[in-house]
């Protein structure tokens, strides 16, 4: 059912679940979650299957169903491939071929060796991904399993494609349809149509490449399965550029249309609250775990003492020590987890910020350039009845450029050269000299910021003062803003202070909203501190320290 109708599969999985859980049987609870994670994933909800995954993953917990579990971890390793995080991918895959290796289950290591190819492919390390094919497909014709096979096939298809080589390509993956027609696999069919169609397209041959994506969009439209639409029109609107402009530009939206649907900045960000939660409680598990071996240690321990109080004492001392020594190199490598969890969540906001801004600036922005162009050159061809209909035409130029000017606008502000290039001091800068002094007049004083800071130093610096200048210019009120950025042996000092109409530090509602913890979390993530001094009406002052590490 999954692979022919997800809501379906969705709706069945749910009531599956419900059923499973009246008869306590967690093992199927946590199968028929990872079913309904899976029907997300096809529709493009990769934030919604995140949270089924690591539902299915915390009833596993309690619970022994190895191969179950194997089979989550597969589904997390194939989400993040998806999302291009090949590391944490790699990690999945490798625990879920080491249970189904300890359970000799030859289906779920052909289908981890599969899985994991890609990521292979991905890091453009071709000879490992064919060998990893290839292990499969050993596997496969032993079990003799032609749906296996055939996804096999179409996998070494695939990495031939990317390598130049047509021949060996068009034989796979002609092969890997023909059984998944045989199987009558609507599915897989849409998969292996649209290979083909990319085979075709970088082999040069255009029209078989557009028959192919046409009879895989036919199926991929009725299931409604987002992520192969996006990549089939990702190169339809290729293949229709060198010949069709409209045409390109049609699929190019929908494209994009599919492609903010399913990777917006919120649900990659989720996806990695998600993974940070559960490698933060897999340490805490082995924290548990290291106290009741300690705890179990102990009441022998206990024993000896019967035996010889002077042995036991200086036994338990010893034991003692090396329980302390333990439990504070546990904690400090879940505290170390939890750094990294929170600088990865960072990351994925900053590479989201890089991402949006090169979409408007290298796609939207181009286009609109381009179309100004068009209409520039399509004004010489236009014989305008009066000098009223010669304005408005000038004023349709004139609102396109406007718009390609806001477009570069919004995505220096995401993403500013001046930070990439000159450091924090110039990105603060160019970032002040945007804003109107007509609104408001900002007095700007830097010192000692001559060299480059640490790039995440200068990354969270300048979202913190760009969310303090924002949050002045929209709730202040104030006519006067002072800002310093001074480095010293100590570390940074920043300050923004506002004569704006302030605000009772003591309500706790104002420390509430997202801007402030925003800039609270920030700060505490550079090991720092942040102050706020306000008072109504009496300004803002908000003073922030960073120490610099060797």
């Amino acid at each position: 059912m999954l692979f022919k109708d997800f809501d379906e599969c969705q709706a069945a999985a749910v009531k599956g679940a419900a059923l499973a859980e009246k008869l306590k049987d967690p093992a199927s609870v946590a199968e028929l979650k990872k079913y309904t994670g899976l029907s997300w994933y096809f529709k493009g909800s990769y934030d919604s299957a995140a949270v089924y995954y690591y539902k299915a993953m915390d009833i596993l917990k309690k619970t022994d169903a190895p191969a179950v579990k194997a089979g989550v971890l597969n589904e997390l390793g194939k989400l993040y491939r998806k999302t291009r995080d090949l590391d944490r991918s790699l990690q999945m895959y490798d625990e879920a071929y080491a249970i189904y290796n300890k359970l000799n289950n030859d289906d779920g290591m052909a289908t981890i060796l599969n899985e994991s190819g890609v990521v292979f492919e991905y890091k453009e390390d071709y000879t490992e991904a064919i060998r990893r094919y290839k292990s499969s497909l050993a596997i496969r014709e032993k079990m003799n399993d032609l749906s296996g096979k055939a996804y096999s096939f179409n996998f070494l298809g695939g990495v031939y494609t990317l390598q130049k080589n047509f021949v060996e390509a068009e034989k796979y993956l002609l092969e890997a349809l023909e059984l998944r027609k045989a199987l009558k696999d609507s599915f897989a069919i849409a998969l292996g149509h649209g290979d083909l169609g990319y085979m075709y397209k970088e082999q040069g041959q255009y029209a078989k490449a557009i028959e192919q994506y046409n009879l895989s969009n036919s199926v991929a439209i009725k299931m409604r399965y987002a992520d192969l639409l996006l990549s089939n029109y990702k190169e339809l609107a290729v293949i229709a550029e060198k010949g069709d402009p409209a045409l390109s530009l049609n699929f190019y939206k929908k494209q994009m249309a599919l492609k903010d649907s399913i990777y917006s900045g919120d649900k990659l960000k989720q996806i990695e609250q998600l993974n940070a939660k559960y490698q933060t409680e897999k340490k805490e598990q082995q924290l548990k775990l290291q106290d009741a071996e300690i705890t179990k240690k102990n009441y022998l321990l206990g024993g000896l003492i019967a035996v010889t109080v002077l042995l036991s004492f200086a036994g338990f001392n010893f034991y003692r020590k090396r329980q302390i020594q333990n439990r504070m190199l546990l904690q400090a490598e879940v505290m170390k987890q939890q750094d990294i969890a929170t600088k990865a969540i960072i990351n994925a906001e900053e590479n989201e910020r890089k991402r949006i801004a090169a979409e408007l600036h290298d796609g939207v922005g181009q286009m609109m350039s381009a179309e100004k162009m068009n209409l520039s050159a399509f004004e010489n061809d236009i014989e305008f009845r009066d000098e009223a209909q010669k304005i408005t035409f000038d004023k349709l130029i004139g609102l396109v450029d406007e718009s390609c000017k806001e477009i570069r606008s919004v995505s220096h502000q995401m993403m500013p050269n001046a930070l990439l290039k000159s450091g924090l001091a110039s990105a603060v800068k160019e970032f002040l000299d945007k804003i109107d002094n007509r609104i408001i007049k900002i007095n700007l004083h830097t010192e000692g910021l001559h060299e480059r800071l640490d790039s995440n130093v200068e990354t969270v610096l300048y979202r913190v003062i760009q969310e303090c200048v924002n949050n002045v210019i929209k709730h202040s009120g104030a006519n006067n803003l002072d800002i310093s950025l001074i480095k010293d042996a100590d570390g940074i000092a920043a300050t923004v202070e506002d004569n704006g109409r302030g605000f009772d530090i003591n309500d706790k509602q104002h420390f509430e909203g997202i801007g402030l913890k925003n800039i609270s979390s920030r700060v505490a993530f550079l090991k720092g501190t942040v102050d706020f001094d306000s008072s109504p009406g009496k300004g803002t002052l908000v003073a922030i320290h960073v120490p610099i590490t060797g």
